[in-house]
């Protein structure tokens, strides 16, 4: 049981140390979810939007974080 509360709370780190990286993939995932099923864009392009949309948003996210001190 341990070892599953461990695993549980690293994943919730990944969403707490960086807000704006999981509030970014959450509004795309959003995004795309209505391009496919509130619009009814096909399935290939609903995946390019989401590919590119992800690369997207880390680079932005990567950019950010160059930009910060490092912490000690």
């Amino acid at each position: 049981m341990t070892t599953i509360a461990l695993i549980l709370r690293e994943i919730a780190a990944l969403f707490v140390d960086d807000e704006r990286l999981a509030l970014a993939i959450l509004a795309l995932v959003g995004l795309c979810a209505l391009l496919a099923f509130g619009l009814h864009i096909g399935a290939a392009a609903v995946a390019a939007a989401l590919t590119a949309g992800s690369l997207l948003v880390l680079v932005f996210s990567v950019r950010q974080g160059a930009k910060r001190k490092p912490r000690s």
